[in-house]
């Protein structure tokens, strides 16, 4: 009898120790996704003809949206310089839970 409480106990600890440390590992990474990517990271993953600047046809996102309002010079590209200038896009209102 007592070894099946030790069990039991042995279990639901176990248990509410790995959901912990999976709830908490998921709040760090959507901190992390809401971070902003450098254009060092833009170029690495969208710069398909390594250039170092980058088209409208070679972003997607928001961006893509945005790119006339980023491309200052309006030369069809966005050069680091207009990226560090652009304009911060809105914010989303935060959802109330």
């Amino acid at each position: 009898m007592k070894s099946n409480r030790f069990k039991a106990a042995v279990l639901i600890f176990g248990s509410v120790l790995f959901f912990s440390n999976t709830a908490f590992g998921q709040s760090q990474d959507r901190q992390e996704r809401r971070k902003p990517p450098t254009f060092e990271e833009l170029i690495e993953q969208m710069d398909a003809n390594e250039d170092g600047k980058l088209s409208k046809e070679e972003i997607k996102g928001r961006l893509k949206k945005d790119f006339a309002k980023v491309d200052t010079d309006e030369d069809g590209f966005i050069t680091a310089e207009e990226f560090e200038n652009a304009p911060k896009p809105e914010r989303r209102p935060q959802r109330q839970n």
